[in-house]
């Protein structure tokens, strides 16, 4: 491997680690430990779901100024105070604080990880893959990150199973409250440490001062009014409540399938390990076709599998169906996270105009944060069981719908719509 290649495979394993790893404490512990999460805070559904629209909320805020300042600042410096601030709220979390000191948490972390993080992953990504490799580096960026994910949880499922008995259900509340704390304090760690690769391994990219001399408004102004930018957001809006549909996976293997909170912990881990093979087969496939196609299909295949789950009973005859629809939306939630951001290129997004774009895109494409866990904590406790997993599914298969639907308007806008550029800006 030459110099240059060693070089580009070091800043996207960077990338790609902290990209997962600044998510890790808000989301890893509700959705592979989510049984046990709930047990030790002393959460329904409806209180987790409530605690994340308040994570919702405050990403939302921090979306658009955090594009603003992706084209303005070194992604090296402002990435590793991100994962840094986040990995001191794991210290807080590990205290086990009530639903306020929760709350409080949740909506901190909404800031910590994205206005100084996101905008400008995406932007170093997309310059990582040139003009002609989008697909590739969105789907080894999303592919990376699910293996990272499914490995680090791997190992946290471990670090859970050191302090709960054989018999899991027989376990005592101090026994799950040390493993939970556990747990927390590994995410913390993790988190850290990837703070430590982005600040040594990273450049500091594109000088900083001729970013900042570019008309911080126009481009804002420019992109607000390209219909094409929205479809694309509402491409993500779908998308993205496919992939917050996975947090409720674990608690469907407890309360349907029969399974331990151990058992449903390790079959959403292993799970997690299609993200690459999703991500990635993705973004090769965008790359030879185009991303809308290959992001059409995949609510194609979201929908029909979540059909199936939301009529389908568990019993011996159908078991393997089930277990293989619900492994065919992880491989299709995992596409559409792969590729979506490879639109970016396709509907010719100018490269100076990325984490505005990125901004708006997220700002609306990310509202599920706060909307999607509200309705599916109230849908699930409305019903508790099978009948409430099954209402939860067809909410999701109307979702993967609409996103096909709202993908033919994109192919549409997207033809005769020419971004108008003068050396001076974006016009």
């Amino acid at each position: 491997m030459s110099d240059g290649s060693f070089t580009r495979f070091i800043r996207m394993f960077t990338l790609v680690f902290a990209g997962e790893m600044i998510f890790s404490l808000p989301f890893h512990t509700a959705r592979f430990f989510r049984h046990t999460l709930l047990e030790v805070f002393d959460f329904s559904n409806t209180q987790l779901g409530d605690v994340f629209a308040l994570y919702g909320i405050t990403a939302m805020i921090s979306y658009f100024p955090g594009g603003a300042l992706a084209d303005r600042y070194p992604a090296r410096k402002v990435m590793a105070v991100s994962l840094f601030a986040t990995a001191l709220g794991g210290l807080y979390m590990a205290t086990i604080p009530g639903g306020m000191g929760m709350a409080v948490l949740y909506g901190f972390w909404g800031i910590s990880t994205i206005l100084l993080f996101w905008a400008g992953m995406i932007r170093a990504t997309r310059e990582w893959g040139g003009r002609l490799s989008q697909g590739k580096a969105f789907g080894i960026l999303d592919g990376g990150r699910g293996l990272v994910a499914a490995a680090v949880a791997t190992l946290a499922v471990i670090i859970l199973s050191v302090y709960l008995p054989v018999d899991v259900e027989a376990a005592s509340a101090a026994e799950r409250r040390e493993g939970m704390q556990s747990v927390i304090w590994f995410y913390a760690a993790v988190t850290a440490m990837a703070g430590i690769l982005v600040w040594c391994l990273l450049p500091d990219g594109e000088d900083a001062a001729r970013r900042a001399s570019d008309n911080m408004l126009a481009r804002m102004l420019l992109v607000l009014r390209r219909p094409v930018v929205w479809a694309q957001a509402a491409v993500v809006v779908c998308a993205y409540c496919g992939f917050k549909g996975l947090d409720n996976y674990s608690l469907y293997a407890v309360q349907v399938l029969g399974m331990d909170e151990v058992e449903a912990a390790n079959f959403t881990a292993y799970a997690s390990y299609l993200r690459p093979v999703g991500a990635i087969a993705a973004g090769i496939l965008a790359d030879r076709f185009s991303a809308s196609k290959v992001v059409g299909v995949a609510f194609l295949l979201a929908a029909f599998s979540y059909g199936i789950l939301a009529f389908a009973a568990p019993s011996a005859a159908l078991q393997a169906l089930i277990i293989a629809n619900i492994l065919m939306s992880f491989v299709a939630v995992f596409a559409l996270r792969g590729v979506y951001f490879a639109l970016l290129e396709e509907t010719h997004i100018p490269p100076h105009l990325t984490g505005t774009t990125v901004g708006l895109v997220s700002v609306v494409g990310f509202t599920p944060e706060i909307f999607f866990a509200p309705i599916t904590g109230r849908i699930l406790d409305a019903a508790p069981g099978l009948v409430g997993h099954q209402h939860y599914y067809l909410f999701l298969a109307g979702t993967a719908v609409l996103g096909l639907l709202v993908v033919i308007v994109l192919i549409g806008l997207n033809r005769g719509q020419p971004w108008q550029i003068r050396a001076g800006g974006a016009t």
